[in-house]
């Protein structure tokens, strides 16, 4: 290939020709054994044709020196941005042939898939940043905050809103005591916007050249390929991703979880319209009771999906409506507090306490730049502490993830032992919190 065939030139003639190559050889960058600059780091992207590549894009103050997405027409945008990339649509290859130049990698491939590859990657070594939700199961979420404690890796999770100025300013209001004691709050999002509740495809579509399709299912079961399930309809499809309580959740669930410092819930029902299971249900409500913790009152967290929404607050005058993005409302004895989608505009409830308390004291560190994806490449290199580590990553995606429990359960309420990572009322429903059906090869 001459250096003058461009990137997407090179791409179209290989779909064309049915060329199943998963790399393109480097013709810039130095070749073998190219060490880079002392104050930068050699970043890989996976999963770079959707969000993954906005994700590369925040960190291209770096030397992006690998690409890599299963279906090679999706991100030859990606691909052509970076020219002195390296390309490949196997993972494991990636890092087989590439793996001591890369000193991070970033993960933004549908959730089903995010566990394998930062596993693979920490075991070799390398920071991870994980697009949200963690993982696609509860017993996944344990595993990486393992691996990722005992290698040592700097290891993120991606939802953005936790290196907010807003989010630190949510903390100091509640921890200030500025609406006093809570012990409810009401999280929502317009999620989802993908199609749920439907029933699987039934008519075999031959699969594009330029998709690997058996690197898309990873662990999932052998599915036939079809457009419903890639590029963008993934999330609403059982064993590819979480649904909207597993997307969003890792944004607004944040908040409450990190202002109240909630912990573990004891109790999670999940109430939703029908499930196939084969498509998450189109609406579903969630509710979470967390024990007293430290002192700090029970707390109970309903959350709403499928445009269903929690009571409008009075304080609100009549020409006001909720969000229909969504957001979250904390219910405390002595006013509320509100805010939108990634914790943004905080605003206490009535407007007079709003106008009368002023600005908590500052309590929480701010990020530079408000950049969770360059603070992630900060910490790597010491100047910054870590926004959010997989520990803190990990309980999120846990208690999230029981809101599917439950609903996997029958919709029925489940006690969580979170010591033991157990439900305790009913054992059939512990066999939810892991994958049954992983394909041979692809186990953790």
């Amino acid at each position: 290939m001459k250096d003058s065939l461009s990137r997407r030139s090179f791409v179209g003639r290989m779909a064309l020709a049915g060329v199943g190559a998963t790399i393109v050889p480097r013709h810039v960058l130095g070749g073998p054994g190219y060490q880079a600059p002392s104050d930068t780091l050699n970043i890989a992207g996976v999963g770079v044709g959707g969000v993954g590549g906005h994700k590369i894009r925040a960190m291209d103050s770096e030397n992006i020196v690998a690409l890599c997405d299963i279906d090679l027409h999706h991100a030859a945008e990606v691909f052509e941005r970076y020219p002195d990339a390296e390309v490949y649509q196997d993972f494991r290859r990636m890092l087989d042939e590439q793996g001591d130049e890369i000193d991070g990698v970033m993960i933004a491939t549908p959730d089903h898939t995010h566990a394998v590859i930062a596993y693979e990657c920490m075991r070799r070594g390398k920071h991870v940043y994980i697009e949200k939700p963690l993982t696609w199961s509860i017993e996944e979420a344990r595993i990486l905050a393992d691996q990722a404690r005992d290698t040592g890796v700097v290891a993120a999770m991606g939802n953005q809103g936790h290196s907010g100025d807003d989010a630190r300013l949510v903390n100091e209001y509640i921890q200030d005591g500025a609406i006093g004691t809570v012990r409810e709050v009401h999280a929502w999002t317009d999620r989802p916007i993908w199609p749920q509740g439907i029933e699987k495809p039934d008519v075999l579509r031959r699969k594009p050249r330029h998709i690997d399709w058996d690197l898309f299912l990873g662990p999932a079961p052998e599915i036939p390929y079809d457009p419903a399930y890639h590029p963008f309809g993934w999330r609403g499809w059982f064993h590819f991703g979480t649904g909207a309580l597993g997307d969003m959740g890792a944004h607004l669930v944040d908040h409450p979880c990190w202002a109240l410092d909630l912990g573990y819930p004891d109790t999670v029902e999940t109430r939703a319209s029908a499930f196939n299971g084969v498509s998450w249900p189109v609406a579903s409500m969630t509710y979470f009771t967390f024990p007293e913790k430290d002192g700090r009152a029970p707390v109970r967290l309903v959350w709403y999906d499928g445009g269903l929404q929690p009571p409008k607050p009075e304080e609100l005058g009549d020409d006001e409506t909720l969000d229909p993005m969504g957001g979250v409302i904390y219910i405390g004895d002595e006013g509320k507090l509100m805010h939108e989608t990634y914790g943004e505009n905080p605003r206490l409830l009535p407007d007079e306490l709003m106008e009368d308390y002023g600005t908590p004291p500052e309590r929480y560190p701010r990020i530079q730049d408000e950049s969770h994806e360059m603070n992630w490449v900060r910490a790597i290199k010491g100047e910054e502490e870590l926004s959010q580590d997989f520990g803190y990553a990990a309980q999120l995606t846990e208690t999230m993830l029981l809101g599917v429990v439950s609903l996997r359960a029958g919709n029925r309420r489940i006690h969580w032992d979170g010591d033991r990572r157990r439900v305790t009322n009913l054992p059939e429903a512990n066999e939810y919190l892991a994958r049954q059906d992983v394909r041979d090869g692809w186990h953790l």
